[in-house]
């Protein structure tokens, strides 16, 4: 095992020429190249041009006397194929090979994979016996990615991410401590608020029909679906079109501003027929909230971090707009809660989010949670 990873590594480095022989570009190494995909992500989510990832695994399933020759000719065979704008390197390094083809559309994309599938599935062919060829691998994944979340798994794909796995490693003890305030906080508050609870589900049963809690999917965080609490609000069998018709008014920037008693004016939508006498009072006073120390107390929330969206909420996203739920997992309460709630425009919601993600810590859940009573006391952006 030693000498074939010391076969190989000196691979790592290798200059590829391409077909005009006058052009040399590097492999990268694993941090460098992990380091493009993320760099290269955030540009299309920036340009909207997507990119093509390929990904050759080898696994351990080269003989050492053979595998620094079978990735050499893997590594030409590659640069054969490629352009002076695609980026190759180490996936995993002097296991996994990588090539970014960049700036392409949909037809370049099946172009590309069939071209570069038939060379490299040759010199693999021309290098292996049948039963090593059939234990290597070749992917591809394509930016941005198609979600489906009428399945209950995670529609995000992880190779694409990277830089989200490295940061989500670095905090691991920081995340251990996150879940069990989760817990310890969700178990306090079912507790102490359980009288509230009876008293909340008497009324609301008694002013109108339906059942006392509201069940609706959203997205958690890496994309997956849950299912998410809340007391009833509306009258049963309400029109979920109306919501939708406003939020592609909020998300496009042309909501309404409607004018609120401090000034600071909301983009929430007013005056909902849907809602019933108590439920503009449990939403003015965010007790519709409560069933949500559930979700916490089951790990599909946490106390602190961005607002579960709706399915379709998801799908009229821009790409950028998905860190917001890939990156930090729902919360009760979030930046966007104690800073700006319904008083800001959708993108700044998400850059909120986005701040919170890539800047949380212990400490931050504490401050956003002590400020939190103050802004549900206020009602400020509440509806």
């Amino acid at each position: 095992m030693n000498s074939r990873r010391t076969d190989i590594h000196m691979h790592s480095d290798i200059l590829l020429e391409d077909i005009a022989g006058d052009v040399t570009r590097r492999v990268l190494d694993e941090t460098s190249f992990r380091s493009m995909i993320s760099v290269e992500r955030k540009r299309t989510e920036r340009t909207r041009n997507p990119f093509l990832l390929m990904l050759v695994d080898t696994g351990n399933s080269l003989p050492s006397s053979k595998a620094g020759q079978v990735l050499n000719d893997i590594l030409k065979s590659l640069s054969s194929s490629t352009r002076e704008t695609d980026v190759t390197g180490w996936y995993t390094e002097n296991s996994v090979l990588g090539v970014m083809f960049t700036d392409i559309n949909s037809e370049d994309e099946n172009t590309i994979i069939t071209t570069v599938l038939e060379r490299v599935s040759a010199t693999l062919r021309n290098n292996l016996s049948p039963r090593q060829f059939s234990q290597v691998s070749i992917s591809f994944h394509f930016y941005p990615e198609e979600w489906e979340h009428e399945l209950f798994r995670r529609p995000s794909n992880p190779v694409l991410y990277p830089d989200f796995s490295q940061h989500e490693n670095s905090r691991r003890f920081a995340s251990r401590l996150k879940r069990a305030m989760d817990l310890i906080g969700s178990i306090i508050a079912l507790i102490l608020f359980a009288p509230l609870f009876a008293l909340i589900a008497v009324a609301i049963k008694a002013t109108s029909k339906g059942p006392v809690l509201f069940r609706q999917e959203r997205i958690g965080q890496h994309g997956r679906p849950f299912v998410f609490l809340k007391f009833r609000s509306m009258y049963a069998d309400n029109d979920a079109r109306v919501h939708q018709e406003w939020f592609k008014e909020f998300l496009s920037g042309e909501a309404r501003r409607h004018p609120t008693n401090n000034g600071n004016g909301s983009y929430k939508l007013t005056e909902d027929p849907r809602i019933t006498r108590v439920g503009k009072i449990l939403r003015r006073t965010s007790l519709d909230e409560l069933p949500q120390f559930i979700c916490v107390l089951k790990g599909e929330m946490s106390l602190v971090g961005p607002r579960p969206p709706i399915p379709y909420e998801v799908d009229a996203y821009e790409t950028w707009h998905r860190g917001r739920v890939l990156q930090a997992k729902p919360g009760l309460t979030g930046l966007w809660q104690v800073n700006g709630r319904s008083r800001v425009t959708f993108d700044d919601m998400v850059r909120l989010d986005l701040q919170y993600a890539r800047t949380w810590s212990i400490w931050l859940d504490l401050k956003i949670l002590l400020q939190t009573p103050r802004a549900v006391l206020l009602g400020d952006g509440a509806y």
